[in-house]
C-alpha cells in the first residue's frame, strides 16, 4: 500500500509531538490560527514569519498548509475584519483554504529546537542548553501485591503509561516481604477471613510515570489487583534539568579569532541589509559559544555566568551590550538579524515532520520560503 495524504489533524499531531504546545511561554499565541483538521494536507510551505508576501507565496503555490515560527496574532484581538492588514490576512488564508499553524516559543525550546539549528549552522559541538526547563513532571508508584500477581500488575501498570524510561518500557523494581491485615466487620477479604490477622507474601513495585497519567494509573492498579482495598503509595519526584530550554551552549570545532569567527556567522547564515554586527576584540580567540534565536540581549546575564568566548544572537540594543561589554570577563558579541538567526529552524522542521508522517505511512510536498521578511531593507 502506498503513502496517504494526512489530514491537518494528523500533521498537527505530529509538530505537537515535536514543539508541545505546553512548552511555549505563557505570554505566547501557538497553535493552529486558520485550518479545518479534517482538511486533507497535500503541501506545506514553512516560513519565520506569516507577512503579507508569505502569505501570497503560500496561496499562489497552492499551499494546504503554512508553518510559521512568529504568530500571526501574538496579542488578543476583538476583531478580525479585512480593514486591517492582519485581517486581510486572516480573510484570504480562509477563502483560499490555507490552513495556519505557529510554532514559537515551543520551538525554541524544543530539543532539538529553533537555537538547536542555529548552532548547528555555525558549527558548534556538544550542544547544550542555555537556560535549561525542567524535566516532566514525574511521579513513583510504590504498590504492594501478593507475589503471584506481580507479572500482571506490571503489564497493567504499562498500559496506563508507567514504566517508560528512555528506550525501555515496563520498568520495575520489586522486593519480597510480607504484608499483613486484619480484615474487619463489614470487609470482603480476597484472602483470609474476617477477624483473622493474615500474613500474606507480597512483593513491593515500583515503578515511575509521567504525572499527567497518574489518574489513569492508579485507575489500572485498581482494576488489576485483587485486594478490596490495595495498598499503595505516590511521590512527587524532584524536577531535574533537561535537555529542553532556550538557548544552547556549545563549542567550535577549533578556535578562532573573533573577525574570523564573525565571518563564519556571515558566511553560514542567510543574507541581510542588518548584515552582522560584532562587538569586541578582533584578535580575541573565540572557542565556546552561546547562541538564542530571536532577541536575546535578556539573557546576558546567564550567558555571562556560562563563560562562554562569544554570545550569538539577535536584536541586541545599545543599553544592554554596552552594560555587557562593561564586564571584562564578558563575552564577544555577535548580533545577527531576527529573521536570519531562526531561519535554519525551518530545514529542521521540514525534515522532522517528514520523518514523523512517515513514520505513520503519510508523504506531503514541503517547501521553505527564502523570502526575507526582516524589516530591514536597505543600509548606507
Amino acid at each position: 500500500m502506498g503513502a496517504v495524504t494526512p489530514t491537518l489533524a494528523d500533521v498537527i499531531a505530529v509538530l505537537d509531538r515535536l514543539y508541545n504546545p505546553a512548552w511555549a511561554e505563557s505570554w505566547d499565541a501557538v497553535g493552529l490560527v486558520t485550518g479545518d483538521p479534517e482538511q486533507q494536507v497535500r503541501r506545506i510551505l514553512f516560513a519565520v514569519d506569516p507577512m503579507r508576501v508569505v502569505v501570497d507565496e503560500a496561496i499562489a503555490g497552492d499551499v494546504d498548509l503554512l508553518v510559521t515560527h512568529h504568530p500571526l496574532l501574538l496579542r488578543g484581538v476583538n476583531s478580525v475584519a479585512a480593514t486591517t492588514p492582519k485581517g486581510r490576512v486572516v480573510h484570504d488564508l480562509i477563502r483560499s483554504g490555507t490552513a495556519l499553524h505557529v510554532c514559537h516559543t515551543n520551538a525554541d525550546n524544543a530539543n532539538p529546537g529553533v537555537s538547536d539549528a542555529l548552532a548547528a549552522a555555525l558549527g558548534l559541538q556538544d550542544t547544550r542548553p542555555l537556560k535549561a526547563m525542567p524535566s516532566d513532571p514525574m511521579d513513583k508508584l510504590v504498590v504492594f501485591v501478593p507475589v503471584d500477581e506481580t507479572q500482571a500488575m506490571l503489564d497493567a501498570l504499562a498500559k496506563a503509561g508507567a514504566g517508560q524510561i528512555g528506550d525501555y518500557e515496563r520498568a520495575a523494581w520489586s522486593g519480597t516481604g510480607e504484608g499483613t491485615f486484619r480484615p474487619l466487620e463489614g470487609a470482603n477479604p480476597t484472602i483470609g477471613q474476617v477477624g483473622d490477622i493474615e500474613v500474606v507474601p507480597e512483593n513491593r513495585v515500583e515503578m515511575i510515570l509521567p504525572r499527567g497519567k497518574r489518574r489513569a494509573v492508579v485507575e489500572a492498579l485498581k482494576a488489576a489487583h485483587s485486594y478490596e482495598e490495595p495498598a499503595f503509595d505516590i511521590y512527587e519526584l524532584a524536577a531535574l534539568p533537561s535537555e529542553r530550554g532556550g538557548g544552547r551552549i556549545g563549542a567550535l570545532s577549533a578556535p578562532l579569532p573573533l573577525k574570523d569567527f564573525a565571518r563564519l556567522v556571515a558566511d553560514h547564515l542567510p543574507r541581510t541589509e542588518h548584515g552582522v554586527r560584532v562587538s569586541g576584540d578582533p584578535e580575541r580567540t573565540i572557542e565556546t559559544v552561546a547562541v538564542v534565536g530571536g532577541a536575546g540581549d535578556s539573557e546576558f546575564e546567564r550567558v555571562r555566568a556560562s563563560g562562554v568566548d562569544a554570545y550569538v544572537t539577535a536584536d541586541l540594543r545599545h543599553h544592554p551590550a554596552t552594560e555587557a561589554q562593561a564586564y571584562a570577563e564578558g563575552p564577544a558579541l555577535v548580533d545577527v538579524a531576527h529573521w536570519a538567526s531562526e531561519w535554519p529552524w525551518l530545514r529542521d522542521a521540514e525534515r522532522l515532520l517528514l520523518e514523523g508522517l512517515a513514520a505513520q505511512g503519510s508523504t506531503v510536498d514541503t517547501h521553505i520560503s527564502t523570502l526575507c521578511t526582516d524589516a530591514w531593507t536597505l543600509r548606507f
